[in-house]
């Protein structure tokens, strides 16, 4: 009578499952739509979820980049969702919506209406810097095309990032109009109590407000998390499905309905046959092709991600920078008589530098891109220290447009030698409304259409790809995208050992050896791949013998080339000038991020 008793006392929680964050957290890319469509009457059948996360983020490029046209995936991935009466959400970035970097305002209005068009009922929006200005229009945007709103906190653990603060940037929040507060914790870092407090005080102050809660489980407080907000009134809760739950990634939904149900919450029972079929298919699709590109250590929580904060998803990249730069750095040890530095002791000082550089840069959120700015100065930082020069000797021009208020309010004051060395170099400060840089594009997107004959598609979504993804989405037109997909799939599978046939010939190309490079040239600075992808020393991808020549001078941070990644160009900019004494890649190859392409001293 008792257990009844409670859990009659007890409110419903209810389940979204993470069907895209799940594989994006895992490795580069998500199924293709015919693979999302026959897994989804399983997900169906498991019958407890009543939300599930199908696109945003990076899932458009994705698409573009097998080739395929991601509207057509939008439209076939939610329709048996909604059917079933499961609600289907996205993920959105704010002043970037889709890409990386800022988004015109025209641009992001379009967006909510071909997504509310195409069956997504729900528009996730986060700001990295938790800004409030920048999640304004994605407010107003989502609520003019229909769609609920949720507007998304970035949760992090820092001095300056209290219940207050965040609060503050509820209320804000509220007042444009949100129907609903996500908490994101996109790096697992926040502290269960803290989390049920902010939660509490959301729900005493706007009872209306529905609270979904994200959290990965990278550093493991994820499930004591879950049950902290539950406690204090949130609504939904963020889970996976194995293969890919656990890790870095999140929570499987057994698991937390499990521990749920025990402590009296009303929760819905799950199909145990088709949870083992979506686990079935899950596992399919990774051995049909989208393993290769899975990174093993993300299936593994560490407890070092709650000192340096870093999302989980991040340690691949970050061993393969340091990767490489351990050879330019033991080369610098060889040249000052001091011993090698181990892959493990380099990693060490580097999260201890990230927990130096984090609060001097006014504590940004670590998510998507800002996470990467904090990594790449605290990386050059080091590298700069065991050369023998000082820090902050390197910042890259990203990290200064963060630094000068270009991309939004940082949430906690810069350090008095970071506002010295911007005086230094006369930069200036701004305060400016991020949007406010970015005028207006579609009537030239709409010119750009009409020149090449191409129609703007069901509810104009052909217009708002190639607005959106210009580069990528001419590459899925003409070809080039599949071309490269297929390629690189035919790669991947060699490096596995798996049989191939190849269609054109391979030119062996004569091996550079690296380490010989340094020792030769000691204190060359090398020049890295920021991403994976293709090399592009200059944009015609044909002219395959382009590419810098040696004794050419360069300067500190110019744009000296290109890598064609997954959701677009990188830049490629050295950290320090100097000329060319060695180029290692060559144009149109494929680079890992982190590999040095060349060396300047």
């Amino acid at each position: 009578m008792e257990a009844l008793s409670k859990a009659m006392n007890k409110r419903e929680i209810k389940f979204s499952l993470v069907y895209r964050d799940m594989w994006q957290s895992s490795g580069k890319y998500v199924p293709r739509v015919d693979q999302l469509v026959e897994v989804a009457p399983a997900i169906i059948d498991m019958g407890c979820f009543d939300r599930v996360e199908t696109n945003g983020g990076a899932f458009e490029q994705v698409n573009l980049l097998f080739g395929e046209n991601p509207n057509k995936a939008v439209r076939a991935w939610t329709a048996p969702l909604r059917k079933a009466g499961i609600q289907t959400h996205m993920l959105e970035r704010g002043l970037n919506a889709l890409r990386m970097n800022p988004v015109p305002l025209d641009v992001r209005e379009l967006m909510f209406r071909v997504k509310k068009a195409q069956g997504t009922d729900i528009a996730r929006s986060f700001c990295g810097l938790n800004d409030h200005r920048n999640l304004k229009a994605s407010v107003e945007g989502a609520k003019k095309a229909g769609m609920i709103s949720q507007a998304a906190l970035s949760i992090t653990y820092s001095p300056v990032h209290t219940v207050d603060y965040y609060m503050g940037v509820v209320d804000k929040l509220v007042e444009y109009g949100t129907d609903e507060i996500c908490l994101k914790d996109m790096a697992g870092i926040g502290r269960p109590s803290f989390l049920g407090e902010l939660v509490s005080d959301i729900k005493k102050k706007y009872p209306h407000i529905l609270v979904q809660y994200h959290g990965h489980s990278g550093p493991g407080f994820s499930p004591a998390s879950m049950l902290e907000v539950a406690r204090a009134g949130a609504d939904y809760l963020d889970v996976a499905v194995e293969p890919l739950s656990w890790g870095k990634v999140h929570p499987d939904v057994i698991t937390v309905r499990e521990m749920l149900r025990a402590d009296g919450f009303l929760v819905k029972d799950i199909d145990v046959d088709a949870y083992m079929e979506v686990r079935r298919l899950t596992q399919k699709f990774i051995d049909d092709f989208l393993g290769y590109w899975i990174n093993p250590s993300n299936s593994k929580m560490t407890s070092l991600l709650v000192g340096c904060g870093l999302p989980g998803g991040m340690m691949g990249s970050m061993m393969a920078d340091l990767k490489g730069f351990q050879g330019a750095i033991n080369a610098a040890q060889h040249a000052h008589g001091r011993p090698e530095i181990s892959l493990d002791t380099l990693m060490v000082k580097l999260f201890g530098e990230v927990e130096y550089v984090w609060p001097r840069l006014g504590y940004p959120p670590l998510v998507t891109p800002f996470s990467q700015y904090v990594k790449n100065t605290a990386l050059m930082n080091l590298f700069n220290m065991l050369s023998d020069k000082p820090r902050w000797t390197t910042i890259d021009k990203d990290t200064w447009g963060m630094i000068l208020g270009h991309m939004g309010r940082l949430p906690g004051p810069l350090a008095p030698e970071i506002v010295g060395l911007a005086k230094e170099k006369g930069l200036e400060f701004t305060d400016c409304n991020p949007q406010d840089n970015y005028p207006d594009e579609l009537p030239k997107f709409r010119a750009m259409m009409d020149e090449e004959g191409w129609d703007y598609g069901e509810d104009e979504e052909e217009l708002f790809e190639l607005a959106m993804h210009e580069r990528q989405y001419r590459d899925y037109r003409s070809g080039l995208a599949k071309e490269r997909f297929n390629a690189e799939l035919e790669q991947m599978k060699a490096k596995a050992g798996a049989p191939i046939i190849v269609e054109r010939p391979v030119v062996e190309m004569p091996k550079i050896d690296i380490d010989a490079l340094l020792q030769k040239y000691p204190g060359a600075i090398p020049v890295q791949a920021p991403v994976k992808g293709q090399l592009l020393w200059q944009l015609d991808v044909d002219d395959k013998g382009a590419a810098p020549t040696v004794g050419t001078e360069v300067k500190a941070s110019e744009v000296i080339g290109y890598v064609q990644a997954w959701y677009g160009l990188e830049e490629i900019r050295p950290a320090a000038g100097g000329r060319y004494v060695a180029v290692c890649g060559r144009q149109g190859e494929s680079v890992a991020k982190g590999e040095i392409i060349a060396l300047i001293l």
